[in-house]
């Protein structure tokens, strides 16, 4: 198939003049609905995946596959999740909703609650002739959503799961986690078995199958994988552990809370602390670094399963005609900060990987440092396949970006985190800095708390300066700018600085 898609502009001819007055009686999803081939959807997820890979310049971790989609597609640097959290996170970007809007911000409500009749991105795909099916952990847990799919929702048998309680369920502590060491096995295992042993295997052949299935269908296929790893525990094959020299692991260079930041800005890390052999307090710097050792494993365990998708993908030939994303429902937090895990608007937890791949793409290999959230991917794979986008979407295209990866299209990207019932954290990263005010749930008026970290000087956020005198203004200026809210900071392909 001839690569030209959305990116390449051919030589106008008789036919193809023909072709564009047809285009002028029919509506963009009606076109795309005539043409002989549409490009089809392979969505794939990664559950607490932070960006720390090969692809963002970590050259230590051994990621060839997530190498292999960003040489056809393009890295984002700075993509932001709207809630460092796995059901949040994922309802927000299923929607192209913020949490504010899906009033999923815990781990058991589903957002048909607050949005019964939302269509999510998947559904927006079947409601256009596409073969819709998903796999693995997409929506959050058991919280599937039957309408989104051609076929039902499927899982491989795995190990058990586990995931931090949320605040608002009744016993759960004031920083959002209950241990429950009963509930928990090992934090880690390096098992000498085969890949499918493990759900991310096992998740591996059932998208194999399931290509081999849509490639005899004649309608255009949006199939959805997710992958569980490196989500706790650690638990991959040996021979992925063995990619890695533990004397080489190095430590987080900043295993303390941020001076001058509110104590309920960070959880302690309980969800880690729910695990038998994890003891409470600080983690002791030798099992810091096996803890290390296992996320490092689970990433290339889980990379080698991708490959093995991707693999066939090529082998039918589809390669060309598939749109690849994939992207890391939150970040993670390996020691910084005195924490671990995620549940915080911090930058090791906000930002999270992102990866578009797209047919004749001429910007294939590059990388971008604008700022993108995840709200941005539902009217992004909408446009790439020319469908209608729906009204409620609260995201900005990114087709712009993936045409020239030095254009910007918003000035600034939101993430948000609550801490009990009381507060809740709303935090802007524009280009220089992050801001972060804390206001009261009930009263949002009312302000509890400020941050303010310099990326240019502080790239860790170790310091608080919002409390200092001398950055009054900017303070100020930064207020402003966070009232405006989403709607306000849109730009128009601007330049990347």
């Amino acid at each position: 198939m001839n690569r030209s898609f959305i990116f390449a502009k051919p030589a106008l001819n008789a036919s193809a003049f023909l072709f564009l007055c047809l285009c002028l009686l029919v509506s963009t999803s009606t076109l795309y609905a005539v043409e002989k081939e549409r490009m089809n959807v392979l969505f794939i997820a990664v559950d607490d995946l932070r960006t720390e890979a090969s692809v963002f310049g970590n050259k230590y971790i051994h990621s060839p596959n997530l190498e292999r989609i960003a040489k056809m597609g393009i890295t984002f640097n700075r993509a932001y999740c709207q809630q460092a959290v796995c059901s949040p996170s994922r309802s927000s970007l299923l929607t192209g909703t913020r949490p504010d809007t899906t009033k999923v911000w815990d781990l058991e409500t589903h957002f048909r609650k607050a949005l019964p009749d939302v269509i999510t991105l998947p559904q927006l795909f079947k409601n256009n002739g596409y073969f819709v099916q998903g796999m693995g952990k997409l929506f959050h847990g058991s919280l599937d959503d039957p309408q989104s799919w051609s076929v039902p929702w499927t899982n491989p048998k795995k190990e058990i799961e586990v995931y931090a309680l949320p605040a608002s369920r009744p016993g759960a502590n004031a920083k959002g986690v209950k241990a429950n060491k009963k509930a928990k096995g090992a934090a880690f295992e390096s098992a000498d078995v085969p890949d499918n042993k493990f759900h991310d295997g096992a998740l591996a052949e059932m998208a194999v199958k399931a290509l081999q299935s849509s490639a005899a269908k004649k309608e255009p296929f949006w199939l959805g994988v997710g992958f569980i790893k490196p989500h706790l525990p650690f638990v991959a094959p040996k021979k992925y552990w063995d990619l890695y020299d533990p004397a080489k692991i190095n430590l987080a260079a900043n295993p303390f809370k941020p001076k001058g930041a509110p104590d309920y800005a960070f959880s302690s890390g309980g969800e880690l602390h729910a695990y038998s052999g994890i003891p409470d307090g600080a983690i002791p710097d030798e099992l810091a670094r096996k803890l290390k050792h296992g996320y490092y494993a689970s990433i290339s365990y889980m990379d080698a399963q991708l490959g093995k998708v991707l693999d066939e993908l090529d082998r039918l030939k589809l390669t060309d005609k598939t749109i690849i994303i994939l992207w890391g429902d939150h970040g993670w937090k390996l020691g910084e900060h005195g924490a671990w895990c995620k549940h915080s608007n911090v930058e090791n937890d906000t930002n999270a990987p992102l990866l578009i791949a797209a047919p004749g793409m001429k910007t294939a290999g590059k990388s971008t440092n604008s700022l993108v959230e995840f709200v941005d991917i539902y009217p992004t794979l909408a446009e790439l396949c020319g469908l209608q986008l729906p009204k409620h979407l609260e995201g900005t295209s990114l087709v712009p970006v993936l045409k020239d990866p030095t254009v910007s299209v918003k000035s600034a990207s939101f993430s948000q985190y609550p801490r009990g019932a009381k507060v809740m954290g709303y935090s802007m990263r524009t280009e220089q800095y992050r801001f972060t005010r804390w206001v009261n749930r009930d009263n949002p008026s009312k302000l509890e708390a400020v941050e303010l970290y310099d990326h240019k000087n502080d790239p860790q956020e170790n310091t608080n300066i919002a409390n200092d005198p001398k950055n009054a203004d900017l303070v100020a200026k930064l207020t402003e700018q966070w009232k405006k809210g989403w709607k306000g900071n849109g730009v128009v392909s601007s330049q990347v600085k």
